[in-house]
């Protein structure tokens, strides 16, 4: 007989282990006074990268507090365990999707290397993905601790921008409202060009930093910068009077000069139909772009054509993975409607956008967290808060089987939120849940558990009464969705089919079914693609 395929087997007879993991016993205080489970550095790092919006407080932590804990927190485990952070960074930014969150990192933990005399900080820097954001981390380094700026830091920064620095993304993200910009990247950084056209392409924006038109004095060759000769013949155009607005308003000669939708809004917005406008402006524009300005599409009276344009790119199934947004922008954008025009079709995107968040056989338990300290909106910026986030998961988890779902909400009290097949997951989100004052979770468990497969809390974990999975049987598995990263949480984790996950979006959804398949589940960018099958 095989030593591990048995019943004997210690590992089997623990459970699956998952990679948040506290001390079984708890270590302290929930905000609201619960005992409260700590964790190790790296899970609550974990925790608390994937829903930090950095420079923004939360109800029970200030936002200076949290970033300190998050420079404290990255600084310690980029020394500790350096191969684990590298991974843990490229995926926060490439994977979780957390832009600013991942900068931070990579330039905390960079500092937290050399002031140990650790080397392999220039590293952090090539999950850098968007080519504003050598300019970014340059200006979070500058910010935080000037000038001289290490060779770790300027190297990674170098290497990301001679990366990410082509014609089109200099048109595109390079701007006057940034301190830092690209021409200030190049000379503090100096990175060496990659081709001839890229090392043109640099002497043309250190001259245009300047002040000097390199275009017109042909000190860069217009075979170098195609898209910037056109943008600066469509430019010149624009200004014309009376305006040749056919010419203008070809989406191949748009695309083809480099312009973004906001630049042409710029320039012509005040002299053209905006209906117009608009439809001529769709064709070029991203994802994001669509979801901002429904809105606007409504109040410009846009084309029926050009509306079914805008629906079948919203329902796309290669463009909603493709522009990996989270699940909350969707609500973001069914908040700021003014007709039913795109109604359905940002309920297929929502549904294509939880696509690992599948059926679960047997009945399950879902309990959505709808206390006050869930209320605080995700950013100055956003109008979602992680109490919307939960009832988004909560109602999508119901949908996948309305039979085999009991949705509840909680606060002080807890009741049921009824779903019936067919119901919309956003139009659920947004008109049957309700705030709930105080956060007794366990009590909502007590209320509601009735012999369930399995319960999945959505939750920032600051209990009142303790830890909600001490009323379930040892034997079923419970699931912690935490969406703010406090450090203290209220159920244990990590093994013993009690797992807590985190993050905005879809992702840990998957890793239900791998638990419960009795494997054990390890770090996002370290599962394989048999872990995942």
């Amino acid at each position: 007989m095989g030593k591990f395929n048995s019943t004997a087997n210690p590992r089997r007879t623990r459970g699956p282990v998952s990679p948040v993991a506290t001390l079984p016993v708890p270590t302290g205080r929930t905000a609201e006074g619960a005992p409260g489970y700590g964790r190790d550095a790296k899970s609550e790092l974990f925790l608390l990268a994937v829903t930090n919006m950095v420079g923004e407080g939360t109800f029970y932590e200030s936002a200076n507090s949290r970033d300190a804990r998050f420079e404290q927190l990255v600084r310690h485990v980029a020394v500790v365990d350096y191969a684990w952070f590298r991974g843990f960074v490229g995926w926060l930014r490439n994977s979780a999707n957390m832009r600013t969150a991942s900068v931070v990192a990579a330039v905390e933990g960079a500092k937290g290397l050399l002031d140990a005399k650790v080397g392999g900080g220039r590293l952090l820097f090539e999950g850098l993905a968007r080519a504003d954001e050598p300019g970014e981390a340059l200006a979070y380094w500058l910010g935080r601790y000037g000038r001289p700026i290490p060779k770790p830091i300027k190297r990674g920064i170098a290497d990301a921008a001679r990366r990410l620095y082509t014609e089109f993304n200099f048109l595109k993200w390079d701007s006057e409202r940034n301190a830092v910009r690209f021409a200030d990247v190049i000379e503090l950084t100096r990175p060496d060009p990659a081709t001839m056209p890229q090392n043109q392409l640099f002497r043309y924006i250190l001259d245009a930093r300047r002040g000097h038109n390199a275009i017109a004095d042909e000190k860069v060759y217009p075979a170098y910068m195609p898209l910037t000769v056109r943008q600066v013949e469509w430019r010149r155009n624009a200004e014309k009077a009376p305006l040749p607005l056919g010419g203008l308003l070809d989406p191949e000669y748009i695309r083809g000069a480099g312009l973004t939708w906001e630049d042409v809004l710029s320039a012509l917005g005040s002299k053209v139909d905006k209906a117009k406008l608009w439809e001529a402006l769709i064709p070029n524009m991203g994802y994001m772009a669509l979801l901002r300005n429904l809105r606007n599409f409504d109040q410009a009276g846009i084309s029926l054509a050009a509306a079914r344009q805008v629906q079948d790119k919203l329902t796309d199934p290669n463009e909603v993975r493709r522009s990996r947004q989270f699940p909350l922008r969707f609500l973001s954008a069914y908040r700021e409607l003014s007709s039913l025009t795109w109604g359905a079709s940002l309920e297929t995107a929502l549904d294509l956008s939880v696509t690992n968040i599948g059926r679960l056989p047997g009945r399950t338990l879902v309990l959505v967290d709808m206390s006050g300290s869930m209320d605080r909106r995700m950013s100055l910026r956003s109008s979602v808060s992680r109490r919307d986030i939960a009832a988004v998961f909560g109602a999508a988890l119901a949908k996948k089987d309305p039979a085999g779902v009991d949705l509840v909400q909680f606060g002080t009290g807890s009741e049921r939120v009824s779903f019936s097949q067919g119901d919309s997951v956003l139009r659920t989100a947004t008109t049957r849940f309700r705030g709930m004052g105080g956060t007794n979770t366990q009590a909502a468990a007590r209320k509601f558990y009735a012999g369930h497969d399995r319960m999945i809390i959505l939750t920032d974990e600051q209990s009142h009464d303790g830890d909600p999975t001490a009323v379930v049987p040892a034997s079923v598995p419970c699931y912690t969705w935490n969406l703010a990263g406090y450090r203290f949480g209220s159920a244990p984790s990590g093994i013993g089919n009690r797992h807590t996950f985190g993050g905005l979006n879809d992702a840990a959804f998957s890793v239900i079914a791998l638990l419960e398949r009795g494997r054990d589940a390890g770090w996002p960018w370290e599962t394989t693609d048999a872990d995942a099958s």
